[in-house]
């Protein structure tokens, strides 16, 4: 059985790991080694009850047959005190090294991850991410926890055993050895038959994680729209292809153990039989004939369990493929190393002449030219797919405009470092993202050193802090994954929060409003009073009532700025943002 590719890939890039496998690897072939050698030992003490003052002991001294037999018993003591040492060092190296390869593994991935473009997560589903992250690499560490031990001991024992048998009756190995180019040949053919089959055994077990994570996520839909019995079919569906899938691998693997077998048969009937024919010629010692029976069961019956080992390898090869695939996905460089000219001041924002298209779409800004003033409230306006959101991201450089400029102040944020321009701008989305931990641990994320004051003072910007102090721990209190213990304003007011007491220059409010009630979008609306006063502010809504205040607002439609100008003025224009503010406000329907 080759070593593939990506095992290769691991041992080459991970020097560190050598040390660890040189001496786990020795451990594994001197706990065979002791294995063994009691099997040895039972054919001495045939030879020392048959030979008696002519054994092979006696060679060395003991003359004495009672002195033979405690020296057996010394070498016995010896042999299986070393034997368990090895044993228990072996244990220790492998599943340390495994669960070390695990942890650096999913760590490198984990990051590489993190630093690949938003576009990349677009197109992946994250249940399918987490499968590679978490199951794949999982696969990876049960071979270097068990397998990997398991094929040098396999190794060894042909090795020592082989040797041994052409010592003592060079006629009897060569039958003996027969069978094992059988199994090894069965082997290959096995890696060969299965190796497609565990790809796509990885592939489906993907498929069926991401396709779980998603229906928990929204099981509250799920329940809503009652179709859980839809659902539950499509689970059903996805968990057979998978079964399927695996069902083909096991059939593969079932028929190894079988074609062992009588391989392993074969081998210790020619040894009975050759070998106890050359015994009673008086051509073997006695006690070399009973070390060849108990030899031969050492030699070929681990190579039974030669196919469990196979499969591991075969289900850690193509789950470690998937990791390394993951880790190979080129990273899109972000260029950038200029620290901001005036860090504590809310600039200017310009965007000039930008083209920009997503991957695979049609262009969607052509010469797009828009002006946001130092320390100003700008609001961007229109109908799902205009552009609005996108040039929120960018700002935030999670995009690159294929041609054209964005300044940020007087610097082209192409020249800024990207963590730097990250960190001066806050951003608060309408699918608010919280963790599961306390609302303090929430809104500190991103200002880890901020102290309580600073937390409460934020807190009383976004209007939160009032809520907060309602309920039974206050700031320790937990929110549940995602803050499924909070309303949708109260997630909102946490998400700004959080955002304000990143303190940036620059604030983004992504639709904050869109999915709240009326008083939460008046409390929302006095927080944006007290957080926009000398900062820079770009605020996207649907709801025009979030905007109406802004300094300027600019409408767009189909990627192109149609209108541009304060509330009342847009009003006057009789254009389309009067035609959405009279929709909103009731005075005609949508479809008039």
């Amino acid at each position: 059985m080759p070593i593939s590719a990506p095992f290769l890939h691991l041992y080459r890039s991970s020097i560190r790991y050598r040390s660890t496998c040189v001496a786990a690897t020795t451990c594994s072939i001197l706990n065979k080694f002791f294995d063994i050698a009691p099997e040895v030992l039972i054919g001495v003490a045939v030879d020392v009850v048959v030979q008696r003052q002519n054994s092979f002991l006696a060679r060395f001294g003991f003359t004495d047959v009672y002195q033979q037999l405690i020296m057996l018993c010394v070498i016995t003591l010896i042999i299986w005190v070393l034997e368990s040492i090895f044993e228990y060092l072996y244990s220790i190296l492998w599943r340390n090294l495994a669960q070390t390869v695990q942890h650096d593994l999913r760590t490198e991935a984990y990051r590489h991850v993190q630093n690949l473009d938003i576009s990349f997560f677009e197109k992946q589903s994250s249940g399918s991410l987490v499968s590679v992250l978490n199951d794949d690499i999982n696969q990876l560490e049960r071979f270097l926890d068990g397998g990997a031990n398991s094929l040098i001991q396999v190794v060894s024992t042909v090795v020592m055993v082989g040797a041994i048998f052409f010592v003592l009756a060079p006629q009897v190995a060569i039958f003996a050895m027969v069978p094992i180019p059988v199994i090894l040949i069965g082997a290959f053919f096995y890696q060969k038959r299965a190796e497609p089959l565990y790809a796509k055994v990885r592939l489906q077990a993907a498929h069926l994680s991401g396709k779980l994570a998603a229906n928990i996520s929204g099981i509250a839909t799920i329940k809503s729209q009652t179709a859980e019995t839809f659902e539950l079919e499509k689970i059903i569906n996805d968990s057979n292809v998978y079964r399927a899938a695996n069902r083909q691998a096991i059939k593969i693997s079932s028929a190894f153990v079988p074609i062992i077998r009588m391989a392993v048969l074969a081998g210790f009937i020619a040894t009975l039989y050759i070998g106890g024919k050359m015994t009673l010629e008086n051509e073997l010692a006695v006690g070399s004939f009973g070390v060849l029976v108990f030899l031969t069961q050492r030699l070929l019956w681990p190579l039974t369990g030669l196919a469990q080992t196979v499969d591991l390898y075969q289900r850690a090869k193509a789950s470690t493929a998937r990791v390394l695939d993951l880790i190979n996905t080129p990273i899109k460089s972000i260029s950038g190393t200029q620290k901001l000219s005036s860090p504590d001041k809310s600039p200017s924002i310009t965007i000039e002449d930008v083209q920009f298209a997503y991957s695979e779409r049609s262009k969607l800004f052509e010469h797009m030219n828009l002006s946001i003033p130092a320390g100003k409230s700008v609001g961007l306006v229109g109908s799902t797919g205009s552009g609005k959101s996108t040039i929120a991201k960018l700002l935030l450089r999670f995009y690159d405009p294929d041609s054209g400029r964005i300044l940020f102040g007087q610097q082209d944020i192409k020249d800024i470092d990207v963590k730097e321009l990250r960190q001066a701008i806050g951003l608060v989305s309408q699918d608010v993202f919280l963790f599961d931990g306390t609302i303090k641990e929430n809104m500190r994320y991103g200002s880890f050193d901020a102290n309580d004051e600073q937390v409460i003072t934020a807190s009383k910007i976004a209007d939160a802090h009032e809520f907060i102090e309602k309920l039974p721990l206050k700031y320790e209190t937990l929110i549940g994954e995602r803050g499924t213990r909070l309303s949708g304003g109260q997630r909102q007011r946490l998400a700004i929060a959080r955002a304000v007491l990143k303190n940036p220059s620059v604030m983004i409010l992504d639709e904050a409003t869109s999915a709240v009630d009326n008083e939460s979008e008046r409390l929302i609306q006095k927080a944006l009073e007290r957080i926009s006063r000398n900062r820079t502010m770009v605020i996207i809504a649907h709801r025009l009532s979030t905007i109406r205040n802004c300094d300027v607002i600019y409408v767009l439609n189909h990627g192109k700025i149609v209108e541009t100008g304060k509330h009342d003025d847009l009003l006057l224009q009789n254009g389309h943002y009067a035609w959405l503010w009279k929709v909103q406000t009731g005075v005609v329907t949508a479809t008039d």
